[in-house]
């Protein structure tokens, strides 16, 4: 049974589940009804350091750049219309695989709008799921509830080491600036 988070919680993800070594990391969102046009979205994750910054460019995993960490964290590839129904964007991670100094892992959902005009205002439904890769079940999941007016990038959650062990934090911080902003403040310039 999945463990539900609320925004700001934090659980244990390999302490509660021994041997896990695989996790998808699924993304999903839905355009509220009322908003026409297409919404593109996409899924990234970036590889971090103590410092909160990327070792290299090649830590910012998404649809132009599918592996990173030596191939421990990989983008399944991009969904452009977030139809239908459960992830809508995935990312695998190998937990033992990935690099001793990357201390976390950022999972974000960026809207690609080169007019500036939509927000994560006009989006509903979204979720960040963890799923044991090997046995497909899930083990974490956080909605997040709020309302992001102006915001058109969200970091979602953190997986993190702590103690050997690996942690998850539902995070749902919410920038303005899209993914120049994300960027921007993992170290990465655009």
């Amino acid at each position: 049974m999945a463990v539900n988070l609320a925004k700001g919680q934090k659980v244990d993800l390999t302490k509660n589940h021994k041997g896990l070594r695989n996790i998808i990391v699924g993304l999903g969102w839905d355009v509220n009804k009322y908003d026409d046009g297409d919404f593109d979205l996409d899924a990234a994750a970036f590889l971090l350091t103590g410092s909160d910054k990327v070792r290299s460019d090649s830590d910012f995993v998404f649809y132009n750049n599918l592996s990173g960490g030596g191939g421990s964290v990989k983008h399944t590839g991009d969904n452009r219309t977030g139809e239908g129904e459960g992830d809508d964007e995935q990312l695998t991670v190998d937990l033992a695989g990935v690099p001793a100094d990357v201390e976390k892992v950022a999972f974000t959902i960026t809207i690609a709008d080169d007019t500036g005009s939509k927000t994560f205002g006009q989006v509903s439904n979204a979720f960040v799921r963890i799923v044991d890769e090997a046995t497909n079940e899930e083990l974490i999941r956080y909605d997040l509830g709020e309302d992001y007016s102006v915001e058109t990038a969200v970091v979602v959650g953190e997986l993190y080491r702590h103690s050997g062990e690996w942690k998850f934090a539902a995070v749902g911080s919410g920038f303005e600036g899209g993914l120049a902003a994300l960027c921007g403040a993992y170290g990465i310039q655009v």
